[in-house]
């Protein structure tokens, strides 16, 4: 297929006017859209702050208190108290049942499984024969209720 007839200067001198006319039609319509920016704006550098990683700061010593009006109970090692850890501990696997209220006869909230973690929040009270105490899952608020401290043993704090 031949196409020398068609490509003569006057088809190439029209698609190059046609080309110019589209050409300056956009930058006519770009010039009219683009914002203007006001001379009077400036030149605003950025500032950049830099934040030094935080070091080891070694604690105060603990200055111990001779006044025997300040005592303070100590608990035994193995002893729970509030805000304690403590471990479902001496289920055999089967869990443990976590209560609305302290005693056999709160409804069951949910079962604790054997060796996990909880922190002490309230107790002791005393029902049925158990001492109970108030415990939080320390990762899941809605894992809280009663249970037996005969199921319970201290763990140290994490």
């Amino acid at each position: 297929m031949d196409l020398r007839p068609y490509l003569n200067r006057w088809v190439i001198a029209g698609a190059l006017t046609v080309t110019g006319v589209l050409l300056l039609v956009t930058l006519i319509i770009i010039g009219w859209t683009s914002p203007r920016f006001s001379p009077d704006v400036g030149f605003a550098p950025a500032d950049l702050t830099m934040i030094p990683a935080p070091t080891h700061t070694p604690s105060a010593p603990v200055i111990p208190t001779n006044d025997p009006s300040i005592a303070t109970p100590t608990l035994a090692a193995d002893a729970i108290g509030i805000n304690g850890y403590v471990q479902i501990s001496g289920t055999e696997g089967e869990g443990l049942r976590i209560r609305s209220t302290a005693g056999l006869t709160g409804e069951t909230v949910f079962r604790g499984e054997e060796a996990e973690v909880f922190l002490v929040k309230d107790g002791p009270q005393t029902a049925d024969g158990y001492t109970w105490w108030y415990l939080v899952a320390p990762y899941d608020d809605t894992r809280a209720g009663w249970a037996a401290a005969d199921f319970l043993a201290v763990v140290p704090s994490p």
